[in-house]
């Protein structure tokens, strides 16, 4: 049963490596094709499609520190969690700036979205900060 564990998980590692590369060669071939249409709206959508490759890689690194040491580490999970957060808060940005705004409500809404994201990632920081010194503490 544990081989199959194991098997699972590598079949998981390979399609989240493939599904990174997909992902990757998307996002570099629309901002090519888009480029000419706006470039400011081109490396804002290249910069959130190369975010979500690194969330998807960091998920990868996840499963193969597992298949390696059988352990499941909290870091690469804060690392999601802060890549995921400024991934939602660049998107939120570049809606704010390339949408007429008429209606205060909206964009009080995206500020509350930005605001909430932007704590996360702080919080998620100290976090990170705290867990890498704890395990320096441990191993010292």
């Amino acid at each position: 049963m544990e081989q199959f564990d194991q098997f699972i998980y590598l079949i998981t590692g390979i399609s989240f490596l493939l599904i990174g590369v997909a992902a990757f060669i998307y996002s570099w071939t629309t901002f090519f094709i888009e480029v000419q249409k706006g470039f400011f709206h081109s490396i804002l959508n290249l910069i959130n499609g190369l975010l979500l490759v690194l969330i998807i890689m960091e998920v990868m690194r996840t499963i193969i520190n597992y298949l390696k040491s059988q352990d499941v580490l909290l870091e690469p999970f804060l690392f999601i969690g802060i890549i995921a957060a400024t991934r939602k808060m660049l998107t939120a940005g570049a809606e704010i700036s390339v949408m007429e705004i008429g209606n205060d409500q909206i964009f009080n809404r995206y500020l509350l979205d930005l605001s909430v994201n932007a704590l996360v990632v702080v919080a998620l920081g100290i976090a990170l900060f705290l867990v890498s010194k704890r395990k320096r503490q441990v191993t010292e």
